[in-house]
């Protein structure tokens, strides 16, 4: 039947009793539900003692973890900063050690340019110091060039301002260095414009106090301080007019005939590094 024909009456469908009986569950169902909740209160009290406390620990200790974290995050930022910092203050040193050791070759480069110019008249090559005597002076040592180069036995060397030592020994690549300051190194000199003629003796003793000394000298040529000491004419295996030094101090011999003389070199003996050698030797030069 369609709705509109069947037209619904609860007056004569549902019997009273009946809808008494529906009211009356859900009142008592109402009022079960009120008792029920009035009894768990005490309940959800005494919990929420014992939960609440529970729940503040555990917030103070996933505070106390969040802040070590934090701070773990902050070092660990830090320590990586500090590496590369580090590392940062590593590579700034090299390159101050690179421009430094630069500036030192330069410079090196620069004294063996003007002492090329000092003596015109030679070829010469320059070479670097590779092994030295452990003593710190520099009396005898070893230059990175040798036969291959043209640098033989008998080869002056030039330092400074003047004359360093003689090459000894000479191989294809190498070559051995005895400085004038050694004790087995005699050289033929002259001092003073008048060229007088005496003996430079090498002596690491007196280098302790920076001098050579010069002996022989004729007591009547008047050698004085400030005299230029240079390599002789008639010395066998040095160049003539090399530098030597200058007359510090003149002392007449018991003799009276002779007096030695305390030279200051013009080379330095220690911390050596670049060398002019003159690849002319002597017995090869004619004047």
């Amino acid at each position: 039947m369609g709705y509109w024909k069947v037209k619904f009456d609860y007056k004569k469908d549902i019997h009273p009793k009946y809808l008494l009986l529906v009211l009356s569950v859900i009142c008592i169902g109402l009022f079960v539900l009120s008792a029920f909740t009035d009894a768990l209160r005490p309940v959800k009290r005494g919990t929420a003692k014992i939960i609440m406390p529970m729940q503040e620990g555990i917030d103070k200790i996933a505070g106390w973890v969040d802040e070590k974290l934090e701070k773990r995050r902050e070092n660990d930022d830090l320590r990586a900063e500090n590496e590369a910092l580090k590392k940062e203050l590593e590579d700034k040193e090299q390159a101050l050690l690179r421009n430094q050791t630069e500036l030192s070759e330069l410079s090196d480069l620069r004294s063996l340019y003007k002492l090329d110019q000092l003596y015109p008249d030679y070829n010469k090559t320059a070479a670097r110091v590779v092994m030295t005597d452990p003593s710190g002076w520099y009396n005898e040592f070893y230059i990175d060039k040798g036969l291959n180069d043209g640098v033989y036995e008998d080869c002056n060397v030039l330092y400074g301002n003047g004359l360093l030592g003689i090459v000894t020994e000479s191989y294809d690549d190498y070559a051995k260095v005895r400085a004038i300051i050694d004790d087995h190194s005699h050289i033929t000199a002259e001092i003073g414009e008048v060229g007088t003629v005496c003996t430079v003796e090498g002596s690491l003793r007196n280098m302790d106090d920076g001098y050579l000394m010069a002996v022989d000298i004729n007591a009547s040529a008047g050698v004085k301080a400030g005299d230029k000491v240079v390599t002789s004419r008639v010395s066998d295996r040095y160049h003539y007019g090399l530098m030597i030094g200058y007359v510090e101090s003149v002392t007449p011999d018991s003799n009276n005939l002779t007096a030695t003389a305390r030279i200051s070199p013009a080379a330095s003996f220690r911390d050596v590094t670049e060398v002019l050698v003159i690849i002319d030797r002597k017995q090869e030069v004619t004047y």
